[in-house]
């Protein structure tokens, strides 16, 4: 099991009904592919450092997961395509 976190930006005009199941969805994916999630640190809504899609702020989340090496790449695939979700990183932590 390796560890990774992803940091992701949600779209920060949607209301917090539909925020609340994105970040939902997306812990979904993870432990649908084998993961287990270690921390979600939400940094609430930021302003971005340049426009994204006419959007000027977004809400910040960093999930910490440990999961196989192949579930980064069936998360991202899922997460990409996700209409509010502006930015996302999937990076593996040093050991």
């Amino acid at each position: 099991m390796n560890k990774y976190e992803l940091s992701l930006i949600i779209n920060g005009k949607v209301d917090e009904e539909a925020k609340l199941a994105n970040l939902e969805k997306v812990k979904g994916y993870i432990e649908r592919f084998g993961g287990t999630i270690v921390n979600v640190d939400d940094w609430g809504k930021r302003r971005l450092a340049y426009e994204i899609a006419k959007v000027r702020e977004g809400f910040f989340y960093f999930i910490q997961f440990e999961s196989e090496p192949t579930a980064p790449i069936e998360i991202e695939k899922r997460v990409r395509i996700m209409e509010n979700v502006l930015r996302y990183l999937i990076i593996k932590e040093e050991a």
